[in-house]
């Protein structure tokens, strides 16, 4: 090994396992096979650069690769000699992919080392139907420190052919292009050879089937195409049209090729010239696939935020309605406004709200003695809350929906969301826990005061809920009747809780009963946002992915040159 390749390895593996973390359950428009992309580079490094960089002195795999019916087995069968590929009319034909190799280097290929996704079949075994795997075949006319792939059709009409001949031909060390005077134009081929040449793999390009009277024009026209697309210095062998001998290509005519690859396997400079060109290009070819891979996940990871803004936002719209309905006395409707009528006619809370309730009396229920006055209060204040909270919670589901459909995230929404299940219960326990709370406030405030005659009558259990209106007692959302008897609230409530605690303490206590009280609401509602943000937590998204793939892959990019030689 002439330089260290120890720190490459390192970032080759650490852009590996970050790999292994992506997810791309939302793929941005502009990278809508992300997913795709992800598991390919994933693979590359997993099948050959990982590998290659842990052996570098391993045998050469040439992998043979074309369009159909090119003759790729028949060539690979005319090299070693005798039948080792399945060929002939039927496609696709190369169902398994076959790996032909020398003997003494069937430790190299018998394990994980090369293609460690894919099982290790015998030729038996695919002949018996075994399913996705390599099959290893050895051989004394493949030269030692050489292998050759037979791989499935690039153009394959079965989508699993091709996508493995992708995965193997990035696998290669060396290209054995195979094509053949029909189709040595076709597009899907010279995309391919076009990639290869952009990451100077190392290539050769085999001529197939051409008749001998051709051979001068259609070798000068590949060839021309070659030097125009990148490929100019890799080798060009002609294989002309022969008769099959008891089904294989006469040696001599694969002979050119075959010298070609013995003289390549006997030479260790040349292989490592070969294995080191082709893997620094494969580095930089993985590191550039990996920057664009980077940008889906940053798009990705700012659809996930903007997903998740609306629907905080759309629940942090919900909570200011109800802290409006709180702030501005809407909650002090009939049913809170009779029930208050109720209690002050059952304790002499305030000489001025008697004289203002005087003035509504008739236009409100008769009193209802069957209910403690301060019970009745509390159970109006308490569903007045409950019915506001559950309503604004159903609107910000609605508009959360929405939003979310617009965006093309409506998957997201499959089951519907629970919009409101259990959040009356829910909320009829926390304003539970709330009015719990501001009777210790009174208890604990008022404990040890002098001046709480006027709270004497009422009791603790009185005090509290005149301090629960207070918190509710201004008359921004009410209109008609309600506004009379809201104000007289308002002014007995706050002449009550002065006359028990003092006019500072008063102020204070109300804006800790009001505070208490938004907080409960906001935890509620942040359950119900849960709803929503708990889909994208699932989705396994792991935010800042992208730019660790980046990192890693920059450095990738920076260190190649200790495996370019």
């Amino acid at each position: 090994m002439r330089t260290n390749v120890a720190v490459v390895q390192q970032h080759a593996a650490t852009l590996a396992s970050l790999l292994r973390c992506v997810r791309v359950p939302l793929p941005p428009k502009g990278a809508p096979n992300a997913a795709t992309d992800a598991a390919a580079l994933l693979a590359q490094l997993d099948d050959y650069v990982l590998p290659r960089l842990a052996t570098l002195g391993a045998p050469l795999l040439a992998v043979v690769g074309g369009s159909t019916g090119v003759g790729k087995s028949t060539l690979v069968n005319a090299i070693v000699g005798r039948p080792v590929s399945a060929s002939g009319v039927l496609r696709p034909t190369t169902r398994h992919p076959v790996l032909v190799h020398h003997p003494s280097d069937a430790a190299w290929f018998a394990g994980g080392g090369v293609l460690p996704s894919l099982p290790r079949l015998t030729t038996a075994d695919s002949i018996l139907g075994a399913g996705p795997g390599l099959v290893l075949v050895a051989d004394e006319a493949v030269p030692a420190g050489l292998a050759l792939l037979d791989a499935p059709d690039v153009d394959s009409v079965v989508e699993e052919n091709r996508a493995l001949a992708e995965q193997l031909l990035a696998t290669a060390d060396l290209w054995l292009f195979v094509t053949s005077a029909a189709r040595y134009a076709d597009a899907v081929p010279w995309e391919l050879l076009v990639a290869a040449a952009q990451r100077e793999a190392a290539t050769a390009v085999v001529l197939d089937r051409v008749l001998p009277a051709a051979v001068g024009e259609v070798s000068r026209d590949l060839a021309d195409i070659m030097q125009g697309r990148g490929l100019g210095g890799s080798p060009l062998f002609v294989v002309e049209e022969h008769l099959l001998l008891d089904g294989i290509l006469p040696a001599w005519a694969v002979e050119s090729v075959r010298e070609w690859l013995v003289a390549l396997a006997g030479s260790a400079a040349a292989r490592d010239a070969v294995v080191r060109s082709t893997l620094a290009g494969a580095l930089v070819e993985v590191s550039g696939r990996a920057h664009l891979l980077a940008e889906a996940l940053d798009a990705q990871d700012r659809r996930v935020d903007d997903l998740r803004a609306v629907a905080d936002g759309c629940y942090a719209a919900a909570l200011r309605r109800v802290v409006a309905a709180v702030d501005d006395g809407s909650l002090l409707r009939a049913e809170v406004l009779h029930r208050w009528r109720d209690l002050a006619g059952a304790v002499d809370l305030s000489r001025t709200f008697d004289a203002w309730v005087g003035r509504v009396r008739g236009r409100l229920r008769p009193r209802s003695a069957t209910v403690p006055p301060t019970a009745a209060v509390e159970a109006a204040i308490t569903a007045g809350v409950r019915d506001v909270l559950v309503d604004a919670a159903d609107r910000a589901a609605g508009s959360t929906s929405a939003q979310w459909r617009e965006r093309g995230a409506g998957a997201l929404l499959e089951p519907p969301p629970s919009s409101g299940q259990g959040l009356p219960d829910r909320a009829t326990t926390a304003l539970g826990e709330w009015r719990d709370g501001v009777l210790d406030l009174v208890s604990t405030e008022g404990a040890g005061r002098r001046g709480t005659a006027r709270g004497v009558a009422a009791g603790t259990d009185g005090v509290a809920v005149v301090l629960m209106v207070a918190t509710f007692a201004t008359t921004g959302g009410l209109t008609g009747a309600e506004v009379g008897v809201a104000v007289a609230a308002a002014v007995a409530s706050r002449k009550v809780l002065e006359s028990v605690f003092g006019a500072r303490a008063a102020t204070r206590l109300t804006d800790q009963v009001r505070d208490d009280l938004v907080g409960r609401l906001h935890v509620l509602l942040e359950r119900e946002a849960t709803l929503f943000t708990t889909r994208l937590d699932d989705l396994g998204v792991q935010a800042g992915l992208g730019a660790a793939i980046r990192e890693s892959a920059s450095a990738l990019h920076a260190e190649r040159h200790r495996v370019a030689g």
